[in-house]
């Protein structure tokens, strides 16, 4: 059984989704946005995704499925849908509101963040949380949820050129953990998936646990510590926004990958 050795695969795709799922285009000039990706692990495809965005103005409004796929669904039926809303004012993005349903099996769950002023407001999770030893859990602070980003709207690279897509640190909140995500430069190249082909560049990401996580939990020391963690940009379109194309997490037990199989911008 796989059960054992891999981890569950709704966690799994909760996690990936941050570093998946691109977000809404610059409005001033893309008006939609599809893109369709798979999720490998140890080789073995595990899951799918896809999304679409529309904006309207500066609003934007992100529309996305996830759900198992291959080897994985015969022992993890993990399917579900996520959705995320906000403003873009200059180069910034500024989420309202992101929402994921998801089914296991026969378990549903659901994840609810607010937004206001770039402040998280209000977090509702289903099933809710068993209380927390506050010796074991790092506890979340007021000021921990303070010009944060949800994990769809933390995939926004605003750049001026792929040389400044790297080189900055993402403050992200999934509505249990607040973390950091900081990019370096890697490398460049070019790739070629239907709807884009043309230059990427990598960027290594660093992952430092701020608050809401057990400590001493292992896979989290392991992303801080020991994981590559590589993460491949694309343009979109012409918007100076820049998005995952594909991306690369070591795990305890093996490689975890994100390829995009369709990745279209149209104005």
């Amino acid at each position: 059984m796989l059960r054992p050795i891999m981890p569950r695969l709704s966690q799994v795709l909760v996690a990936a989704l941050a570093l998946a799922l691109p977000p809404a285009a610059y409005a001033a000039d893309a008006r939609t946005f599809k893109g369709e990706y798979t999720v490998s692990f140890l080789g073995l495809s595990v899951a799918k995704a896809s999304f679409s965005s529309q904006y309207v103005g500066d609003d934007y409004t992100i529309d996305g499925t996830v759900s198992a796929a291959g080897i994985a669904k015969l022992f993890d039926d993990t399917h579900g849908t996520i959705s995320s809303k906000g403003t873009i004012s200059g180069k910034r993005m500024h989420p309202n509101a992101f929402r994921a349903d998801y089914t296991s099996g026969k378990k549903a769950s659901m994840i609810d963040i607010r937004f206001s002023n770039d402040a998280v407001t209000s977090t509702k999770v289903v099933p809710a949380p068993e209380k927390r030893d506050p010796k074991e859990w790092v506890p979340l602070g007021a000021s921990d949820l303070v010009a944060v980003l949800d994990p769809m709207a933390a995939t926004v690279v605003h750049a001026d050129s792929p040389d400044k897509v790297c080189g900055r640190t993402v403050k992200i909140y999934d509505g249990e953990m607040r973390a950091n995500l900081t990019l370096t430069y890697q490398s460049k190249g070019t790739i070629s998936v239907p709807g884009y082909k043309g230059d990427t560049v990598t960027c290594r990401l660093a992952f430092e646990p701020v608050s809401g996580y057990r400590k001493g939990r292992k896979a989290l020391e392991f992303l801080k510590n020991r994981s590559r963690i590589l993460v491949t940009f694309a343009p979109v379109g012409k918007t100076g926004v820049y998005a995952p194309i594909r991306a690369s997490v070591g795990t305890q037990i093996g490689p975890l990958t994100i390829s995009a199989r369709r990745f279209e911008a149209n104005s």
